[in-house]
């Protein structure tokens, strides 16, 4: 993830390299890098959370098909969940935390920020082997594992609910 911030700083124009130079215009500049980072870090989550919630649509649309809908139920409350969650990622209101302060943020600190929406990512693609873990609409206990499912959208949720306090702390102990 870290990649993100040093792409986003390698395609500045010529303009903005020079407007460096000028007293207090660097932590601005680099202020909106870091705004523009982490807005496309959370367009990626949140796409790959649709991502996620159209595999968990096409299970719902193989038990649909094979006429099993007592337990269409569970795929539509996993279905808002999902999409609770991928809106919370897109629209996170991240202007105001301390990682977008006028106070120069360092590399390691950076870094601790991206370790953190890493670990969202690998929660991310665990609910994807939840979907995957949905047996067939022939066999196994689809409820148990959509409830097993639930649980893990829950968890990851309430962890992206963290996210703001875990900027909070490492802008902190800097």
């Amino acid at each position: 993830m870290s990649n993100g911030f040093e792409e986003a700083k390698s395609q500045r124009n010529w303009l903005e390299r020079l407007g460096e130079k000028i007293p207090g215009f660097r932590g601005f500049r680099d202020r909106e890098l870091r705004r523009d980072v982490d807005k496309m870090q959370r367009e990626h989550m949140a796409a790959e959370v649709g991502r996620v919630k159209g595999k968990l649509r096409e299970t719902a649309r193989d038990y649909t098909d094979a006429g099993k809908i007592a337990i269409l139920d569970r795929f539509e409350r996993l279905d808002r969940r999902f999409d609770g969650l991928s809106q919370s990622i897109r629209f996170a209101d991240y202007g105001a935390t301390g990682l977008f302060d006028a106070v120069k943020i360092g590399e390691e600190e950076l870094a601790r920020i991206y370790e953190f929406d890493v670990s969202l990512l690998d929660d991310i693609a665990e609910l994807e082997g939840g979907v995957d873990r949905v047996p067939p609409p022939d066999g196994g206990d689809a409820e148990s594992a959509l409830e097993s499912l639930l649980a893990a959208v829950r968890a990851t949720e309430a962890k992206w609910a963290r996210r703001e306090e875990v900027i909070s702390n490492v802008v902190q102990a800097r």
